[in-house]
């Protein structure tokens, strides 16, 4: 929501008539189970502290239940009312749901009642995952810079595999069928999403070459083959930007031994699951993955990782993946809005975890430190104080 507030001439004598924009954004904020509410409130936390140094940004913050443990007290995961306030929301910053000891009657997680039906009940068919490694960060890799990683992962979010969560079958309790769905109209999307993100980004860092890397099985199975037929057919509308392509087991390989040659990497629903998991390893920890769900009218954001139950309430976690998925919220705003108030704090945000990061003092025990959740919350927000 935008406000227009004209500013006359009344509080200085000099001062000419001018409009100022006041973006307004109401966020529904679900912090989950597990490590959820607590990484959440660092996130809320930092927005709040960019929001007092930009203040024509005003976020609206409104929390709502929906969790593993709401269903083991009520039966359902997330109620109507719930899901009708994510709908009308601007945005949705999303903690981390689920907890391995409570499950559905089929023995899935619950926290799939939740995402899923958030995911397909609003068509949020891109999932955005950033890969990118920081300074300082404990990391798996030899020899890496700061930067020498940086790509990103678009995964199809509402076909492939998961398409079949609850449509599957089990015959005698001797066979089990999925079935994964890839269509034009689906990949289309998610491919057209993977070429204009690149156009934004400054290439990869090996080479500084724009590319969209296309990950599938095509040399096996028909579906992928078609996968890769789309793609190529909406790569001609972009000629500007390098073609790519692996398959998924090569892929996981070439993750670890030349990351820095990825830009933007597509893949099916499935296969952007796991090589996203995969790329949080190369650059430190799930700690350091945050992600946005998004479609053409709603967002969705939220750290990759798990409720982490067994260090729940114990200031272990490491907010960074929930601060920066608070980024790419305002990011996704700005973008939205033609918003460049939202925009710039989305920066902010980022280069005040960079530089928290730099001075290699304060990281959390899964990145090589001993920090608490709420003292790097705490040195973010203090960052965003002297870029002011």
């Amino acid at each position: 929501m935008w406000l227009n507030i004209s500013l006359g001439n009344y509080a200085i004598p000099s001062l000419k008539k001018e409009l100022i924009q006041i973006s307004r954004y109401n966020i529904a904020v679900l912090p989950g189970d597990g490590i959820g509410p607590e990484i959440i409130d660092e996130g809320v936390k930092v927005i709040k502290a960019v929001q007092n140094v930009l203040p024509e940004l005003k976020c609206d913050f409104t929390t709502y239940e929906a969790s593993a443990t709401l269903y083991a007290r009520t039966g359902v995961a997330i109620p109507q009312e719930v899901y009708d306030a994510c709908e009308k929301a601007d945005a949705i910053y999303f903690g981390a749901m689920g907890l391995p000891e409570i499950r559905l009657p089929d023995g899935t997680e619950v926290a799939g009642e939740i995402i899923f039906r958030l995911r397909f009940g609003l068509d949020l068919y891109a999932g955005i995952r950033p890969i990118k490694l920081y300074p300082n960060v404990k990391y798996p890799l030899k020899d890496r810079k700061p930067g020498s990683i940086d790509y990103v992962i678009m995964r199809e979010n509402v076909e492939g595999l998961y398409a079949s969560r609850g449509g599957g079958n089990i015959l005698r309790d001797d066979v089990s069928t999925d079935t994964s769905i890839i269509t034009r109209t689906g990949t289309e999307k998610i491919v057209k999403y993977a070429f204009e993100w690149a156009k934004r980004r400054n290439g990869a860092p090996f080479d500084g070459k724009k590319r969209v890397t296309c990950v599938d099985k095509s040399n096996v199975l028909r579906s992928y083959a078609f996968f890769r037929k789309v793609y190529d057919e909406v790569a001609m509308a972009y000629p500007e930007i390098e073609r790519d392509y692996a398959y998924v087991d090569a892929m996981t390989l070439w993750q670890v031994q030349r990351p820095e040659y990825y830009d933007v990497v597509v893949a099916e629903n499935m296969f952007g699951d796991i090589i996203s998991d995969l790329g949080a390893g190369t650059v430190g920890s799930m700690g350091m993955a945050p992600s946005a769900d998004v479609g053409d009218k709603y967002g969705l954001f939220q750290p990759a990782h798990g409720s982490a139950p067994t260090i729940a309430g114990k200031g272990l976690a490491n907010p960074l993946a929930a601060i920066l998925s608070g980024s790419m919220m305002l990011d996704w705003l700005g973008l939205k809005n033609n918003d460049e108030t939202a925009l710039k704090a989305s920066r902010y945000i980022e280069e005040a975890v960079y530089r928290v990061l730099a001075e290699d003092k304060l990281m959390t025990q899964d990145i090589g430190g001993t920090a608490r959740t709420k003292e790097v919350g705490d040195a973010v927000v203090e960052k965003i104080s002297d870029l002011s």
